[in-house]
């Protein structure tokens, strides 16, 4: 008897040109990815136990098979669903079939909401470096290199905590 191959997990987010889909399973050598326009498709042995997981996801609307694309990161596979007509408002589904499917989630990491401004990149953190904000803002080396505290000396002026604690009445 064999066994049915499991669908893999499955997060999802959305801007207002494209899908983001991430499939959760570590180690999938050579995936099987099919795109169509109103679905798709995948295929792959992985995980810890090296399972078969297979999945055929209807779509809401229409994508473009041809600008979408996979990209196997090794702990996940990352999904880029160029959609059809970019001009729609988001899509409340990802599914057509408007189903709860167990193994589908929101992928709040990459969420962005369709009233949010569009100057946030895809980051969503304003699409800028952090180490550049952090020197600007005068950490992670700025200045070019440790903080000197040869002028503080241990003799001048007592500390405030040094006094002593006046008896209550």
């Amino acid at each position: 008897m064999t066994e049915q191959p499991l669908p893999p997990p499955v997060m999802w987010a959305q801007r207002s040109a494209v899908v983001f889909l991430t499939i959760n399973l570590e180690d999938v050598k050579d995936p099987d990815i099919k795109f169509s326009k109103n679905s798709v498709y995948f295929k792959g042995t992985g995980g810890v136990e090296k399972k078969d997981y297979e999945v055929t996801i209807p779509l809401y609307k229409e994508i473009d098979p041809d600008k979408s694309k996979s990209f196997n990161r090794g702990r996940c596979i990352e999904i880029v669903l160029a959609k059809a007509n970019q001009d729609e408002p988001y899509w409340p589904y990802l599914t057509s079939d408007k189903k709860k499917h167990h193994w589908l989630k929101c992928d709040f990491n990459k969420w962005h909401d369709e009233d949010d401004s569009g100057d946030e990149g895809l980051g969503g953190m304003g699409g800028g470096d952090f180490e550049e904000m952090m020197r600007q803002m005068g950490g992670l080396g700025a200045g070019g290199g440790k903080p000197s505290f040869d002028d503080l000396d241990a003799d001048e002026g007592g500390d405030s905590d040094d006094e002593p604690i006046p008896d209550l009445e």
